[in-house]
């Protein structure tokens, strides 16, 4: 990892966690200090985390797979749009809908709904319909599209589930774990890192640490992109992966601690576990 990408990661404020009145004494580990009140992470252990998941982000993509990005707080909204939009992957922001992985195919069935709601859109813009029936169709559309326009190309299954605040997502990441969908989880000093399969310790209330963290791992899936090898991309093995992943699958979490032990994090400069006095958590 580059000596400038731990500088954007100091900047961007990632080792400021929460008050340690409200911390989670599991993520002991990643903690490097406390500052007036406020816990320091370990930023060693972020960018170590940050390595590992961009590793396996990278080998998923080019597997075939695709990533699903989770995080309706207000501050990774427009970052997860953007970057994400750009690699052509998929993302929820608004609200985790109940039974987004686990009944994919009612997700898919609202989706069609969409799709047939925008085709009457276009062709008549609803001109043969009742001003009543007209306005439930409108307002059906809108609901629909705000909470699953991230997701509507996602035909399958996603290989893997990036969280942005594992305890505001905790619905997303019970279900990917159902699914044996590996998660890989921005984890501030107050959340389980017992949750995520692959956790990223670090500031999640942050604009800036979110942004830095997604480019990031946008980046690995542009790389995994290019390596996506021509049996992936063939269109006459989609039905198989299609039933695959309908069916649960088991992550292991052995399997990114034995990876974890070939990563090594780079010395960050001295002032990076250092937090000033009017520290934001």
């Amino acid at each position: 990892m580059s000596s400038p990408l731990v500088q954007d990661l100091i900047e961007s404020g990632i080792h400021f966690g929460q008050r340690s009145s409200g911390w989670n004494p599991k993520m002991q580990r990643y903690i490097y200090g406390k500052r007036n009140g406020i816990h320091i992470i370990d930023i060693k252990e972020t960018v170590k985390g940050l390595l590992l998941a961009k590793k396996f982000v990278t080998k998923t993509v080019a597997g075939g797979k695709d990533i699903c990005f989770v995080g309706t707080k207000r501050q990774a909204k427009g970052v997860i749009e953007q970057r994400v939009g750009d690699v052509k992957m998929h993302w929820v922001t608004e609200r985790w809908l109940g039974g987004t992985l686990t009944n994919f195919r009612t997700i898919r069935a609202r989706l069609q709904r969409l799709e047939e709601l925008e085709a009457i859109a276009e062709n008549d813009n609803f001109q043969s319909y009742s001003k009543k029936m007209e306005s439930q169709l409108r307002r059906e559309m809108r609901k629909i599209k705000r909470n699953l326009d991230g997701i509507r190309r996602m035909s399958k299954l996603p290989g893997a589930l990036v969280v942005i605040d594992v305890q505001r997502e905790i619905t997303a990441v019970r279900e990917a774990k159902k699914l044996g969908i590996p998660t890989i989880c921005l984890i501030d000093t107050d959340g389980d890192p017992e949750a995520a399969d692959i956790p990223i310790p670090g500031n999640d209330d942050s604009m800036r640490s979110i942004d830095v963290i997604v480019r990031e791992l946008c980046l690995a899936i542009a790389d995994g992109q290019q390596s996506r090898t021509t049996t992936a991309e063939d269109a006459g093995a989609e039905p198989a992966a299609a039933t695959e992943d309908s069916k649960p699958r088991r992550s292991s979490r052995a399997q990114f601690r034995a990876d974890d032990s070939n990563v090594s994090a780079p010395e960050p400069a001295p002032a990076g576990n250092e937090a000033p006095a009017s520290a934001e958590s």
